[in-house]
């Protein structure tokens, strides 16, 4: 008893002190490092892979081990390595881990030790119903149980539809055990800091159209994994935290069955990742409302915004790659709104000796850094959502009569240059149409063509730069209108303000 009491005063002085420390954590996908060639799949190249974060803005190392297969050899869990439908595994993936399985090497204990040698906190993040490619007939990744076992998926016997028909359904107990059988394995190997349960990978857990109701489910799954890391912690002697990625919404969670106020109310969970899914960035995470219905809970529960590496400016719109500037834009909004961490997922997909993943490795997202670079707000949308739930789309629209929209741009600037840029799709007309844009009531310059409109996204025609006086913004959200002056109605597939600030003027 006195172990327990201990280890759980260590909880609450980490707790404690969490609001006053800000974290950058960076998500290390479950199979990048070994997309890596073989001759580099030994133990001093995965100390190397920690150190490239060492005494960077990295607080936190969040690996993860599983897909629907683990990436170790799981007494409970087949290995991606194993063979499917009686095949052997080719993908580079399987090679390679299977590779350090051989030598004996467990890379995620090798970077747990690492990262506690750099000073970096090691987690271990849970894949919580990944789906990729499920509907491939053979693929790697799919288990003998999943397959075996089509009655637990979500739509029991589906034939086809989305992905995540075919997920997993929490409802059902054996679902639970499987699950819990690996959260076990895990915390049992693993001296880890904290684990985090992934449930944006997918976002779809529960029966359809059951999914609000069903809510004390996860919330009972969560209150026993909760046990188990509050027993390994006495176990380890320190603390073992417990993290959950949702939907960046609260009431789009709780919809979906991902109750994180409540988990959160109840001492489940020391922090809460919300997040989008994959298809875009999420620009308007509603960062003040979930601090509003934690209330005193808030003081001492970190509610940290995460990124994936692109977006979408509404659904079925081509993914665009973020940018270091869309990077800072999506920050420093969110830091307006009162987030002071943040989480990066598939960073690490970008090139690694360029903007923006060593960028942000050595300089971060402090809004200092932020305010002395080029910045991009751009619109985006919700992309995981309960059925009826607004997802926040904004476009595209029409210029058949004067039109709008409203973006965050987080503390307004005082100098410098700022531009509205509008992005028009390929419809009549498109190149010789002419638009007049405001902002916040105030008339911007006529605006000037940027020559390359492809990397606004494959659906943009033309795109067209408004340059208006940084005066006439304002801290947080700010109003755009557009509206046809020459040529015929034209569609709006793009918008974001740019920022530049005095050091980086150009033109």
């Amino acid at each position: 008893m006195m172990r327990l009491a201990l280890a759980m005063v260590g909880i609450g002085i980490a707790l404690s002190a969490r609001g006053q420390n800000a974290m950058l954590i960076l998500n290390e996908d479950n199979d990048h490092y070994f997309k890596l060639p073989a001759a580099r799949m030994n133990v001093a190249d995965l100390q190397t892979y920690v150190d490239q974060l060492a005494n960077t803005k990295v607080t936190h190392f969040f690996m993860c081990p599983n897909g629907q297969r683990t990436s170790y050899r799981s007494a409970v869990h087949e290995a991606i390595w194993d063979e499917v439908d009686g095949k052997p595994q080719t993908n580079i993936w399987c090679v390679n881990a299977k590779i350090l399985h051989d030598k004996g090497i467990d890379p995620y204990s090798v970077w747990i030790k690492r990262c506690r040698e750099k000073s970096i906190s090691p987690w271990i993040t849970m894949r919580m119903n990944d789906v990729h490619f499920v509907t491939t007939p053979g693929y790697f990744r799919n288990t003998t149980f999943w397959q075996k076992r089509s009655d637990l998926w979500r739509v029991p016997e589906a034939k086809g539809g989305a992905w995540t028909d075919f997920a997993f359904d929490y409802s059902k107990p054996e679902v639970r055990e499987y699950h819990l059988a690996l959260v076990r394995e895990l915390l049992e190997r693993y001296d880890m800091d904290g684990l985090e349960l992934d449930w944006m990978r997918f976002g779809r857990h529960l029966t359809p159209g059951h999914e609000a109701e069903q809510a004390p489910i996860l919330t009972e799954f969560t209150r026993q994994v909760r046990q188990l890391t509050n027993q390994w912690a006495v176990k380890r002697g320190h603390a073992i935290k417990l993290g959950a990625r949702i939907p960046s919404h609260p009431d789009a969670a709780v919809g979906l069955g991902m109750d994180g106020i409540t988990w959160a109310k109840a001492g489940l969970v020391d922090l809460l990742v919300v997040s989008p899914f994959f298809s875009t960035a999420d620009f308007d995470i509603p960062i003040e409302l979930w601090r509003e219905r934690l209330g005193p809970d808030a003081a001492n529960l970190p509610i940290i915004p995460a990124i994936d590496n692109g977006t979408a400016a509404y659904p079925g719109a081509p993914r665009v790659d973020l940018d270091l500037a869309m990077y800072y834009g999506w920050a420093t909004a969110l830091r307006q709104r009162g987030a002071d961490s943040f989480y990066l997922f598939n960073l690490v997909y970008r090139p690694q000796d360029k903007p923006p993943y060593r960028t942000i490795l050595d300089h971060g997202l402090a809004e200092a850094v932020i305010q002395s670079n080029r910045r991009r707000h751009v619109l985006g949308y919700r992309d995981t959502v309960p059925p009826g739930f607004p997802n926040g789309a904004q476009l595209p629209k029409t210029t058949d009569k004067p039109t709008g929209f409203s973006l965050a741009i987080g503390k307004r600037p005082s100098a410098g240059r700022v531009f509205v840029v509008i992005g028009l799709g390929e419809t009549p007309g498109v190149a010789e149409a002419s638009l007049a844009v405001s902002l916040n009531g105030q008339q911007a310059s006529a605006g000037a063509d940027v020559p390359n409109p492809h990397p606004y996204g494959r659906n943009v025609a033309r795109v067209l730069r408004f340059e208006i006086s940084p005066a006439t913004t304002r801290n947080g959200m700010n109003a755009v209108r557009v509206e046809k002056t020459t040529g015929e109605p034209q569609r709006l597939v793009w918008a974001e303000i740019e920022i530049v600030p005095p050091a980086t003027v150009e033109e």
